[in-house]
């Protein structure tokens, strides 16, 4: 872990309230938006206030926020309440402020409150570092923009906590993560009452809510598998340290491959042909081919017909990855979790030949520039149906 990494997690650990988001274009300005600052929700407003705004009046405060352990900003929290207006903001971070460019969009940020003047801040730019602050709190991409748990509570839901509770009883220790994505979209799809229909009219909204129902029931997991251990003193520091690098480690390895697969359960609800993990030119191994490896490896079929798509929790890093996993396909896919990439990465990712995928919820972080480019999940879908339904069937079967 890099020191940035290392002090964000202890100051999250440490501080009354903390919480992160996404840098989006709106923030630094590359969506042609000026708004001031960095918006607050208001289920985040006890980052800013003690006591909520109130509609109809405007109220502020001088803070000192110290970012990345090296410099400070006299900055202003604010809740604007008069007019239409409902917000909360984060505003001036002075002349030079580093961390409002291009090359920000898709870093993690993250503001961490000590008292009610003195707040620290944090920007995680790599995949890794970003991956790990997630699963150093058992987060969840689509669980940011909030403040965080940092005591890892599972929120009470009672259509759909008793079905998750039912599958954690049936284990003593971690299910394979094939099996532990399997649960989680059962136990949503019987809770919810999801049809068949929705999983093919409603992907991007399906896979998101698997991806959040997984997290959540990893912790309940995690509570279950590690409850006698975390209730015994440690004969030492290396076996602390073992436990907890054992945990975050399982975190991380599981959130990648369980993305794959949830995107894999799409697509046999969409009856798209498709192999995972198919074998390409050396020893290449692309997360989705489509239809399969046959198919790639029978030169008679046709090359525009072959579709190759990654999946990444996050991309400003790693993207480039997918780029060498199968040559006899130009133009390659990428789905991620990952809300916003810079202007920059996204010239080039088009100069590659890489079309980002991301859920619908999503493309509004992009650049407005780049939107169009920019498929949702149901766009793909349709892309290689379309691919798939023009082919004669002995070629797919």
């Amino acid at each position: 872990m890099s020191e940035i990494l290392n002090s964000a997690i202890r100051s999250v650990q440490q501080s009354k309230a903390a919480w992160c988001r996404y840098i989006t274009g709106n923030d630094t300005g590359t969506t042609g938006s000026h708004q001031a600052g960095f918006y607050i929700p208001k289920c985040a407003s006890r980052l800013l206030f003690e006591e909520p705004g109130r509609k109809g009046e405007n109220k502020e405060k001088i803070v000192q926020i110290k970012w990345q352990d090296d410099f400070t900003t006299d900055s202003c929290m604010k809740y604007y309440g008069q007019g239409t207006r409902n917000e909360y903001r984060v505003t001036r971070f002075g002349r030079g402020f580093p961390f409002l460019q291009d090359d920000n969009v898709g870093d993690l940020l993250i503001i961490a409150k000590f008292t009610e003047e003195d707040y620290v801040g944090y920007v995680l730019s790599s995949d890794d570092d970003i991956d790990d602050f997630f699963a150093s709190f058992n987060l969840s991409p689509g669980e940011t923009n909030q403040i965080i748990d940092v005591a890892g509570n599972v929120k009470p839901d009672d259509k759909i906590d008793h079905l998750l509770q039912q599958f954690v009883a049936q284990y003593s220790h971690f299910p394979e993560t094939r099996q532990m994505a399997q649960g989680a979209r059962e136990c949503f799809n019987e809770a919810y009452r999801i049809s068949e229909g929705a999983l093919k009219a409603k992907p991007d909204e399906m896979l998101l809510s698997w991806v959040d129902t997984e997290y959540r029931l990893f912790k309940y997991m995690e509570e279950k598998v590690y409850s006698d251990v975390i209730s015994h003193p440690f004969n030492s520091i290396d076996s602390f340290v073992k436990i907890a690098n054992e945990v975050l480690n399982r975190r991380k390895s599981r959130a990648g491959k369980s993305l794959e697969h949830h995107l894999a359960d799409i697509f046999t609800h969409n009856e798209l042909v498709f192999e995972e993990q198919a074998i390409t030119e050396d020893n290449k191994k692309p997360d989705f081919l489509f239809p399969n490896s046959e198919c790639y490896h029978n030169l008679h079929f046709p090359a525009d017909d072959l579709v190759v798509l990654g999946a990444k929790t996050t991309c400003k890093d790693r993207w480039r990855q997918v780029l060498s996993e199968a040559d006899r396909v130009d133009t390659k896919y990428l789905f991620t979790l990952q809300q916003g990439v810079s202007k920059n990465q996204l010239k080039e990712m088009q100069d590659s030949r890489l079309t980002l995928v991301v859920p619908r919820q999503y493309i509004s972080s992009f650049p407005i520039e780049y939107q169009p480019s920019i498929s949702d999940l149901t766009g793909f879908i349709q892309m290689v149906r379309k691919k798939q339904e023009s082919l004669p069937k002995y070629y797919i079967i």
